[in-house]
């Protein structure tokens, strides 16, 4: 059985959880965002800002609803994985998802 720290932490961050979401629903709610990687709207909220403040993501108002468009050519950040894109990393997750 696993112990209370071990199930504490993911090995990847809210921003990669948020990226993935979008990636398969550019059209998703923040809500929905906040009940599917368990955190609140306003960290959703923070997450997006950091996205679009560096230019991974882009946010286009559809009505009263948001369209996301991820910038798939951006490289990783931390330098360990900045030989990596964006769409390297989203493909290698959604190839084990299916």
């Amino acid at each position: 059985m696993a112990t209370k720290k071990q199930q504490s932490w993911t090995f990847l961050t809210n921003h990669s959880h948020v990226l993935c979401l979008i990636n398969s629903d550019p059209n998703i709610t923040i809500r929905d965002m906040a009940i599917e990687v368990g955190i609140t709207e306003r960290a959703v909220l923070n997450i997006l800002g950091d996205l679009t403040e560096t230019a991974y993501l882009t946010v286009k108002k559809v009505g009263r609803n948001n369209h996301y468009k991820i910038n798939k050519d951006k490289k990783l950040r931390h330098p360990i994985e900045n030989h990596c894109t964006i769409d390297d990393f989203l493909k290698t997750l959604e190839a084990k998802k299916a």
